[in-house]
């Protein structure tokens, strides 16, 4: 299910680049970091949080959202305690966009997190193991699923795999395949741990040429980057408008099937400028 749910930024969470992790325990940068640049803003009830703050973190997450504050939030694994306490806390909480379940490893996992939400509370499922990877489709296929996000550091930790992008080229080319045979948005990236711009301009490099639309980020500084490599360039913005203005919108122009697949890319690229420059 793609969702189209709005975040802060007026921009679709399916279309959404910049994904900025937030600790829930760091309740003080909550207002700073709704108001910077990463398109949404998810704040983590799982790794961000140390297992005795946890109930803390969750009243401040809901006592932000009962204040008018939105945005997304990390829940920890299905099935465990916190994972239910998470749920009991957001349940019909005002200003929650959707949820990202952490450690997911099945369908089930999916229907059960929504299950105990709102009505049509999208889920984003964080892949982060082999036997996530394996089941990408049917993770992806499950009704409440909005997109995929690919859990790195704990994939490489599960599996032993570096940090290298040829040894991750599966894992993130399963979630892409995965995504688009389920009918959902491209996968959104693991984070680029840090700060150097170089390491996240070639960490982009990879995200945006493996077919994933967009990425995690643990450093608000991060966002712009993001949010630029991840967006159609002049070059492409031009090239799809020469391409409608041939071919036509309603592809008119078309002379045979090999102009068919130039217009549909023309017409995507279009949509998501005309939706960056609105955001």
């Amino acid at each position: 299910m793609a969702s189209t749910s709005q975040n802060r930024t007026g921009i679709p969470a399916a279309d959404a680049r910049s994904w900025l992790l937030v600790s829930a325990a760091h309740s003080r940068h909550f207002t700073e970091t709704h108001t910077g640049a990463a398109d949404a803003v998810i704040y983590d009830l799982e790794d961000g949080v140390v297992p005795s703050a946890r109930p803390t973190a969750r009243e401040a997450v809901h006592l932000w959202f009962s204040r008018g504050g939105t945005g997304w939030v990390r829940v920890n694994p299905a099935g465990t305690e916190d994972w239910s306490s998470d749920l009991d806390a957001l349940e019909a909480t005002p200003g929650l966009v959707g949820v990202m379940l952490a450690k997911c490893e099945s369908a089930e996992h999916v229907t059960e997190t929504a299950a105990r939400l709102s009505a049509r509370t999208p889920v984003m499922a964080l892949v982060e193991s082999a036997l996530g990877i394996e089941r990408a489709y049917d993770i992806a296929s499950a009704q409440p699923t909005s997109r995929l996000a690919f859990g790195s550091g704990d994939f490489r930790r599960d599996t032993g795999a570096t940090d290298l992008a040829p040894a991750l080229a599966y894992a993130r080319g399963r979630l892409v395949v995965a995504s688009r045979a389920a009918g959902l948005p491209g996968p959104v990236d693991g984070p680029t741990l840090t700060t150097s711009e170089d390491e996240l301009t070639d960490a982009l490099t990879v995200t945006r040429t493996m077919g994933m639309s967009g990425k995690l980020c643990m450093h608000p500084e991060q966002a712009p980057a993001i949010n630029h490599a991840l967006s159609p360039s002049t070059t492409d913005i031009d090239w799809a408008r020469e391409v409608i203005e041939q071919l036509g919108a309603d592809g008119a122009g078309v002379r045979d099937g090999s102009d068919l697949p130039k217009l549909a890319r023309a017409r995507a690229i279009h949509r998501l400028a005309t939706v960056f420059a609105h955001g």
